[in-house]
């Protein structure tokens, strides 16, 4: 599917404080929603979008009108789809230009490029969803990762098509870049280029310069680049880190081509990536990040919650997990256990504001049901979750912090792990299993970098913290589709407050019906 006719998507660029009016009709054949990743919607989480989570599907030939603001808002988010894996070709930049009369926290650039970073199969990958569901086993990887929609001309199928980036010695240009693979976290660099990282997930952050931009999916990087070297063809590429041992991956690289004016024909200098598995790399420069200014990190911690991120297996005979894999089972992910089951008779936000019963339940745990050394040997008995769509229910405002907990459940992994209707701080991370006791004195609170999206330790540990000012149900899950299609999902119900600017707006007219 694509969206207009275009792969990707089309760009939209607008302002902080604009008010956007997006009118989405289905051509396709499949059911689809849109999600406007990043975007805080307050009291408007019906145009959030994940499937039967704020919205039922638009169904083929329907249409619905998605509405939001901009709030206090600017820098590059994206949009894409959110029902299965039709992410794989519905995506487009969100750039979010300052107010008339603002600018950039530093001297602006000369140009502006949209680096969107994707992955390809050479077939429907709907089909290649359905034929993982049907045998029990994980997915075919990818046929190969794009840049803008071209694979490049490493690749025997897009040598005429490679997308150039064409710059005039001298001049400093930023590269917004988008992370919109559907299962890969990517290291991205340009050849003989350094780059200033100076903006993530719509946040400005303390610049820092480096060789490599380690990015994974729902995330997104503004570089400040500039054109220094002797006038010519560099490559800009893309490949996989692969955190997870024994997995497999699609190990091949995308290119584009940063092209000087009179640079000639040459062939591009490649430059040089780091191996599928660095992890080292890849928390060292997730390490680097910090908010421009102190912000309003929260102290008082009202709700102090311990997730575990856990993979897992499941028998086939169970209802609603039918396969046919030899040994009757097939993978299942989970947080504290529970494996998160979509409904399909009613979305959970309209069964919240229409107290439709037996469509959710408030009862996800705060806690593991079961404490157990979650990196270390796991016991089989430990590998299968319970199924269910289960909340939990947040009072307005309260001060939140997570602790993201990966485990040793089949393997350990980076788990982009995206927070639907807010940003949070990252206060701290580290290797092993959390220790309450002493972990905590290492927290960053004074300038810990406000994401949407965070990758859980592989072997490790994240703490985030929020304040839960936006009312509704939002989605936390691994964006890795993946994992979610397997369950590693939950969602917070966010409680009305105190007068019309904290309580959830009615929903739209137009809004899908199941």
């Amino acid at each position: 599917m694509t969206v207009n006719g275009q792969f990707p998507g089309p760009t939209l660029e607008v302002r902080n404080g604009d008010t956007l009016i997006i009118k989405a009709t289905n051509r396709g054949r499949y059911n689809i929603t849109l999600h406007w990743h990043g975007v805080r919607q307050m009291r408007s989480p019906w145009a959030d979008g994940p499937e039967f989570v704020t919205q039922c599907p638009i169904r083929p030939g329907q249409t619905y009108t998605y509405r939001f603001t901009i709030e206090d808002q600017e820098g590059t988010l994206w949009w894409h789809a959110h029902s299965k894996w039709l992410r794989a070709t519905v995506y487009g930049a969100l750039v979010i230009y300052p107010k008339l009369g603002s600018s950039y926290p530093f001297r602006r650039p000369a140009k502006e490029f949209p680096v969107l970073l994707g992955e390809w199969w050479n077939r429907d990958p709907m089909q290649v969803l359905q034929q993982s569901m049907v045998t029990g086993a994980a997915p075919n990887v990818s046929d190969a990762y794009t840049i803008n929609g071209q694979p490049g001309d490493l690749y025997p199928c897009s040598s005429q098509d490679t997308t150039i980036f064409p710059v005039r010695a001298g001049e400093t240009f930023l590269l917004r870049i988008i992370n919109a693979a559907l299962n890969q976290q990517l290291f991205f660099s340009i050849a003989n280029h350094q780059m200033t990282v100076v903006e993530a997930d719509a946040v400005y952050t303390k610049p820092f310069t480096t060789n490599v931009v380690m990015i994974g999916p729902g995330q997104t990087t503004n570089v400040l680049v500039t054109a220094n070297q002797p006038p010519g063809r560099y490559y800009m590429a893309a490949t996989a880190y692969a955190s997870a041992p024994n997995v497999a991956y699609d190990n091949t690289t995308t290119t584009a081509i940063l092209e000087y004016q009179r640079g000639g024909s040459s062939r591009p200098v490649l430059p040089q990536l780091p191996v599928w598995n660095d992890t080292n790399t890849a928390k060292a420069f997730t390490a680097r990040f910090r908010s421009l200014s102190r912000g309003e990190v929260p102290t008082r911690i009202d709700e102090n919650l311990f997730f575990t991120i856990n993979l897992g297996q499941i028998n086939c005979s169970r209802p609603s997990f039918r396969c046919q894999a030899p040994n009757n089972t097939r993978f299942t992910a989970s947080m504290n256990n529970v494996s998160f089951s979509l409904p399909t008779r009613n979305s959970i936000l309209q069964a919240m504001y229409q107290n439709t019963p037996g469509v959710f339940t408030t009862d996800f745990p705060p806690v593991p049901p079961v404490q157990f050394d979650y990196t270390g040997n796991v016991s089989r008995g430990l590998w299968t979750p319970v199924s269910g769509t289960k909340l939990y229910r947040l009072k307005f405002g309260s001060h939140v912090q997570i602790i993201l907990q990966n485990t040793n459940i089949v393997t350990v992994e980076d788990h982009p792990m995206h927070l639907h209707g807010y940003h949070f701080y990252v206060v701290g991370s580290g290797q092993g299993n959390f220790n309450p006791k002493t972990d905590p004195a290492r927290f960053n609170l004074v300038d810990p970098p406000f994401r949407n999206t965070v990758g859980t330790t592989p072997g490790g540990w994240v703490a985030i913290r929020f304040v839960a000012d936006n009312p509704g149900v939002w989605l936390m899950h691994c964006h890795l589709d993946v994992h979610i299609g397997w369950g590693l999902a939950m969602a917070f119900l966010v409680e009305n407050g105190v007068g019309e600017l904290q309580t959830l707006e009615p929903p739209p007219l137009d809004l899908p019906q199941c």
